[in-house]
């Protein structure tokens, strides 16, 4: 009697794993189908418990698995759009940037400010790594749009539907595994089913929150929208549209007077912004000259005097 009950008490722990491996194709069907009546003389094909549904126009999405699920919110699409922008008014782009995205229920996930460069065109850069909900993307897009001149927007669509659908399913098939080792756990009769159970209950739950980890980060992605914002603190905006020959040929040269002009103005900023450092680098030379012809002067005299001695010797004898 007992033995019977050991029989049965693996019969089910059996058919529980087999469920789970059609649920997530671990294990193919000729494989389960050989082990199964090699241990209990029983064919056990695949449709009598892994039954697929019959594929619909509107039956949802087949995974690469071949599960076939319904996505209730149609595709799962992660969106990244970057934008590189020039304004000559930094500080009111930067305020106006972070007061739209409060509004639209966004939040800035990283941020960084430069300082002055020594460039002709820039100023100052600012990066911000924006995260908005994905149903406003395209009105922040405009928005940010408006702030200053656009010099390039790019847009990416990464399509996670096969995978969302994928690790949703291997979920859901080690909720099912857990669900029926918990109900043998009920009726477990002896300390080795029991402590067997309970390890294999044990690696099921730490999968389970792998996968709900997984859907959490795809959810956050899926859900908010990335949007990386480049701004540059410029004198002269950049004319992007299409320009014909003279128009070119006046746009270079006003951009280059345009330079020269900047060269100068900074030359003369270094210079009169160096005038401390000048006057007294000048007073030190000013010092070490003085001294220099001091001891020249003096050099000079004892050369005179110790001739006119050897003269007046010489004129003595």
């Amino acid at each position: 009697m007992k033995f019977k009950k050991r029989i049965a008490f693996f019969t089910a722990i059996m058919m529980a794993l087999l469920t789970v491996g059609c649920g997530s194709k671990s294990m193919s069907a000729s494989e389960d189908s050989a082990t199964m009546e090699s241990v209990y003389g029983t064919d056990y094909s695949e449709n009598e418990y892994c039954e697929e549904p019959a594929e619909t126009a509107d039956a949802g999405v087949t995974s690469g698995n071949g599960l076939e699920a319904q996505v209730e919110n149609g595709r799962k699409l992660i969106r990244t759009v970057s934008l590189s922008l020039q304004t000559k008014e930094f500080d009111s782009v930067l305020n106006s940037l972070k007061t739209k995205t409060t509004e639209l229920g966004g939040y800035v996930e990283n941020s960084s400010i430069s300082g002055n460069s020594y460039s002709y065109t820039t100023t100052r850069y600012a990066s911000y790594t924006i995260r908005i909900p994905a149903d406003k993307l395209t009105e922040f897009v405009d928005i940010v749009g408006e702030l200053g001149n656009v010099t390039q927007e790019n847009e990416s669509v990464e399509d996670v539907t096969l995978q969302y659908v994928d690790v949703e399913s291997h979920k859901k098939a080690l909720e099912t595994e857990q669900a029926r080792l918990m109900e043998l756990l009920s009726t477990a009769e002896n300390m080795e089913d029991l402590l067997a159970i309970e390890s294999k209950l044990s690696d099921i739950r730490y999968e389970i929150e792998s996968y709900e980890s997984q859907l959490r980060l795809l959810d956050n992605q899926i859900d908010y929208s990335t949007v990386h914002v480049e701004i540059f603190e410029v004198e002269r905006m950049t004319d992007a549209g299409e320009k014909g020959f003279f128009e070119e040929i006046k746009e270079r040269f006003g951009d280059n007077l345009y330079k020269v002009g900047h060269g100068f103005r900074n030359l003369i900023i270094g210079i009169l912004g160096a005038l401390p450092i000048l006057i007294v680098c000048a007073a030190v030379i000013a010092v070490i000259v003085v001294i220099v012809k001091k001891s020249i002067k003096k050099i000079t005299f004892k050369k005179q005097k110790k001739a006119k001695e050897n003269d007046h010797e010489e004129n003595f004898k």
